[in-house]
């Protein structure tokens, strides 16, 4: 996506987090990537990150900021839909799931290559849910 090589393990956090939000956005704007479809594979590494954070959390008796565990709040005028005014069978028939895993692809391959640390990637992954959400 992003023109730039794939950064090394050893190159700054900061630099590999660039990198996975750069092709983020590469890719949800040149596919015109429906939400919803954002929103199911973020859920899906959001989950995987929380759950091996979680487990080395508890293997050393650490306890992880709820800025990590929890979903973030988000602000929108008047009162948030409920999960009962979606169309779900419409939008859920509607899925492209060869973008999705194209976009589940992305996501893990940069996780592994770069050896991004879970934390900075879960929470990187928890602003754009946060975003996810509003546009929800």
């Amino acid at each position: 996506m992003a023109d730039d090589a794939l950064p090394a393990p050893d190159s700054p956090v900061e630099e590999r987090l660039l990198f996975l939000q750069e092709n983020l956005v590469s890719f949800t704007t040149q596919f015109s990537m429906p939400i919803v479809e954002v929103s199911l594979v973020l859920s899906k590494y959001i989950r995987i990150l929380l759950e091996s954070l979680e487990t080395a959390a508890s293997r050393n008796d650490e306890e992880l900021p709820a800025r990590l565990t929890e979903t973030w709040e988000v602000d929108v005028e008047g009162e948030a839909p409920g999960i009962d005014s979606f169309p779900l069978e419409t939008l859920l028939g509607s899925l492209d799931e060869d973008r999705m895993d194209i976009l589940d692809t992305l996501i893990r391959t940069i996780l592994n290559e770069t050896r991004l640390p879970f934390a900075p990637a879960l929470t990187l992954l928890r602003e754009w849910e946060s975003m996810v959400r509003v546009q929800l």
